[in-house]
C-alpha cells in the first residue's frame, strides 16, 4: 500500500518502502540508536540489526484517516534513558516524514526490541 499525495499537478505515490526508508534513517541518526530491530524477532533472529537495505523489516507503515500511523522497532545503547531517547526516535520521525515527504503522521510508536553494551 503506497500513499498517495494529491497535488494541482496530479498525484504522487510514495511506497511503503520509501516511507521504511527515511523512518529508518532518521531513527538511526538519533544518539543511542544502535540500530534497527526487525518487527518479527523470532523469525529472523533475536540480535540481528538491520543494514539500511532491511528497514522496511523494521518498520510497519499503516494508514489512518489521510495521516498514516508508524511502528518503529529499535535497539538501544545500555545505560541510557530508553524514554528520553525514544522521544527522540518518535520528533525525528515525525518531522523527516513532513518536510522531506510531505506526509503527515498521526502517530510514532516506537517498539524497543533490546538494550545492547556499546563497545568502548
Amino acid at each position: 500500500m503506497a500513499v498517495k499525495i494529491k497535488t494541482k499537478y496530479g498525484v504522487i505515490d510514495v511506497s511503503n518502502k520509501v516511507i521504511a526508508t527515511v523512518v529508518g534513517a532518521s531513527a538511526t541518526a538519533n544518539y543511542g540508536i544502535v540500530g534497527m530491530a526487525s518487527k518479527n524477532a523470532l523469525r529472523d533472529g533475536m540480535n540481528e540489526i538491520l543494514n539500511r537495505e532491511s528497514y522496511q523489516r523494521g518498520v510497519v507503515v499503516k494508514s489512518k484517516d489521510n495521516k498514516i500511523v508508524i511502528d518503529v522497532y529499535i535497539i538501544v545503547g545500555y545505560g541510557l534513558k530508553i524514554s528520553e531517547v525514544s522521544r527522540n526516535v518518535q520528533n525525528s520521525v515525525k518531522y523527516n516524514l513532513e518536510h522531506q515527504l510531505g506526509i503527515l503522521t498521526k502517530a510514532v510508536n516506537v517498539v524497543v526490541q533490546g538494550v545492547k553494551v556499546l563497545d568502548d
